[in-house]
């Protein structure tokens, strides 16, 4: 058994409405103990003095693809599976870094990668992995070009085939969705709206008919798990909602009855907006199609209007980047962006607590709770002061513990 105390904290503690100083935080092995203004005395334990800093939760991104290593969709379908896993150990411990303790993958990361993680054989976030999202044909996912009639090869030979696959009708989606349940799947993605990246598809088609969605969210629920699903327009979210999908990725283009209509059902938003910002500003240096870039302003321009929307519906919203390739580094963006509209404990609690509450582990992620696991930010200053402290790649962290174990420890 390994204790350790952390004194003298503001404590951030991912539920709360206001921080609490001269808080004391007492981690057993790898869980919270003991939280209160004074821990009990222990014998053999390691005393942090945390000076009056803030200690937090470990950072939560439910929007990453860890296999995405390249913006270049034609340069990524000749990228080896190999050399595709090495850019991931890499963006995994950036990932660390900057403080995101956890993430969820929803195209792409798979059982491997996570083992990696969880083994201790790489550096990062402890992973929850989608597998390959699900297409329907001429969607989102099906990513050949006009001319090409082969369909993307099953095996995952490439990066490309690596993130999505495609199927169509009910029957071939009940088989594809237990099949990514059977390779470990944490939650299952579909793609039921057109997309940025795919420059052939319409930005607010409705992908998948309602019987197709209903047949992945049975499966996933079969399993206890669930469906989170890409989408933009309005009537692809509502038939994503009634059919039982459980959290909606972007949906920057929400009107205000598809919001209240996820509020009434409890549905999690996830938006992204970073992704948009940092493609339209560095995308040409990365060769972003050029047929993409009228989708893309378009969803970048409605980002902070669908903000707005969802506060005034009452729709719980997470915290997701969806930053591909070259564009990583950004991740923390996210956080200041948000600040256009959102105030900075509601911004930390949406990639704290609410994000834990996605993952479905409510009580073990996210919060610095006794029983929560030991995922925990030492921050030199008050985020909720300056969001800043959370960016410029982890600089400002002082100290980074996961699942109990220090990765980053800077404390005298």
């Amino acid at each position: 058994m390994s204790l350790t105390v952390f004194e003298n904290c503001v404590l951030i503690d991912g539920r709360s409405d206001e921080p609490r100083e001269g808080m004391t935080v007492v981690v057993e092995d790898n869980r919270i103990k003991e939280v209160g203004e004074r821990a009990a005395s222990f014998t053999d334990a390691r005393v942090v003095d945390v000076g009056g800093r803030t200690l937090m939760p470990g950072l939560i991104d439910a929007h990453v693809h860890v296999y995405a290593a390249c913006l270049d969709y034609r340069r990524a379908a000749d990228m080896p599976l190999t050399l595709m896993t090495v850019y991931a150990v890499h963006r995994l411990r950036a990932m660390l870094d900057r403080g995101f303790t956890t993430v969820r993958d929803v195209a792409g990361g798979d059982f491997g990668i996570k083992e990696a993680v969880a083994q201790g054989l790489i550096p990062g976030p402890r992973l929850f992995i989608a597998g390959r999202a699900i297409s329907m044909t001429g969607g989102h996912g099906d990513t050949r070009g006009r001319t090409e009639h082969r369909m993307p090869c099953a095996c995952a030979s490439n990066a490309n085939d690596a993130m999505c696959r495609v199927v169509d009708g009910v029957p071939e989606m009940r088989r594809a969705v237990r099949d990514e349940l059977r390779k470990g799947a944490d939650q299952i993605k579909l793609l039921v709206s057109g997309g940025v990246g795919s420059p052939f598809d319409p930005l607010e088609s409705r992908q998948f008919s309602e019987e197709e969605v209903l047949a992945a969210v049975d499966e996933a629920g079969a399993w206890d798990r669930y469906v989170c699903a890409h989408s933009y327009s309005p009537r692809s979210t509502q038939l994503a909602v009634r059919c039982g999908v459980r959290c909606i990725e972007h949906g920057n283009l929400i009107d205000r009855e598809t919001a209240q209509l996820m509020a009434e059902n409890d549905v999690f938003m996830v938006p992204t907006l970073v992704c948009y910002e940092e493609a339209e500003r560095r995308g040409q240096e990365f060769n972003i199609p050029p047929a993409i870039l009228p989708k893309l302003r378009k969803v970048t321009e409605a980002g902070i209007g669908m903000l707005e929307i969802c506060r005034e519906a009452g729709v719980a919203m997470g915290f997701g980047t969806d930053l591909m390739g070259e564009l990583q580094d950004a991740q923390s963006r996210e956080f200041s962006i948000r600040a256009e509209v959102c105030p900075a404990m509601e911004i930390i609690r949406s990639a704290t607590s609410v994000n834990a509450s996605i993952l479905q582990r409510d009580g073990e992620l996210g919060e610095i709770a006794a029983g929560a696991l030991a995922d925990l930010l030492v921050v030199d200053g008050n985020p909720l002061d300056d969001l800043q402290l959370l960016q410029d790649q982890g600089q400002h962290l002082v100290a980074i513990m996961k699942d109990g174990v220090f990765y980053k420890y800077g404390l005298n």
